[in-house]
């Protein structure tokens, strides 16, 4: 129960990686605030999450909005008094399209969540754990974060840039006690990436995708879980500024 008395905030955790995460934690016996701006979603984690035997409780956040993230954060230190552990993992995808032909209105939302939500988050959260002498951060960012992506600007934009503001506080804040990084995954079977669905948008693409990965298969959500768990935990107490690829080796 390595996350005993522990209080962890995982943002995005209505679905995918995001609630994947927070089962696990609450395994671990951490105290899990689960929040996501699809109210449903994040109900349904809690729900499960309790079924289970383990604590948590939900709030709807959007992560793009600066004062309902302070109002977010601020609901937890009433609650709990301190904040132990933050997974920044709300993100959305945006539209598919080429450079010259990206839409204004998508780069805005992308950037908005995948980006900004990012920065909004460790903010606060930051400024908590000074207060409290430590903690531990991990951003979602993405293999898109680390190479190009074609067709999809906007979102290697953002995770590009969730790379870049993780390594640049976990060089401000490692004397600190606070340990921040980033997982950057491959394609993770999830609402968000569903292979039946884009089989049925173009014939053969799950099969073209799996051929670049060296594991030729995609991730599970457990495998970036487990990875955000050990980054969390006092088994990487020296791990900071990693934007750690959990990719079957593709970025290799």
């Amino acid at each position: 129960m390595e996350f005993s008395n522990k209080i962890i905030l995982i943002t995005g955790a209505g679905s995918g990686i995001g609630r994947v995460t927070a089962h696990a934690f609450a395994k671990e016996g951490g105290t899990v605030i689960v929040a996501d701006i699809n109210e449903k979603g994040g109900n349904e984690t809690v729900k499960q999450i309790e079924e289970l035997g383990g604590k948590a409780m939900f709030i709807k956040n959007n992560v793009a909005d600066y004062e309902d993230v302070e109002k977010m954060h601020q609901t937890i230190i009433d609650k709990y008094g301190h904040l132990d552990v933050a997974v920044n993992n709300a993100g959305i995808g945006g539209i598919p399209s080429r450079t010259h032909e990206h839409g204004l209105k998508n780069w805005d939302q992308v950037m908005a969540v995948n980006a900004t939500g990012v920065f909004y988050c460790m903010r606060v959260q930051i400024e908590q754990m000074l207060k409290q002498g430590g903690g531990a951060i991990v951003n979602t960012a993405s293999i898109a974060g680390l190479r190009g992506l074609p067709n999809n600007l906007a979102y290697v934009a953002s995770k590009h840039a969730v790379v870049g503001m993780t390594k640049t506080a976990a060089m401000e804040y490692a004397r600190h006690k606070i340990r921040i990084n980033a997982i950057c995954p491959v394609f993770t079977v999830t609402p968000l990436f569903d292979p039946e669905v884009m089989e049925k948008l173009s014939a053969g693409l799950s099969g073209k995708l799996k051929k670049g990965i060296p594991m030729k298969r995609f991730a599970d959500p457990i495998e970036m879980a487990n990875t955000i768990l050990w980054l969390c935990s006092d088994k990487a107490s020296f791990v900071t500024g990693h934007a750690m690829p959990v990719d079957g080796g593709l970025t290799a």
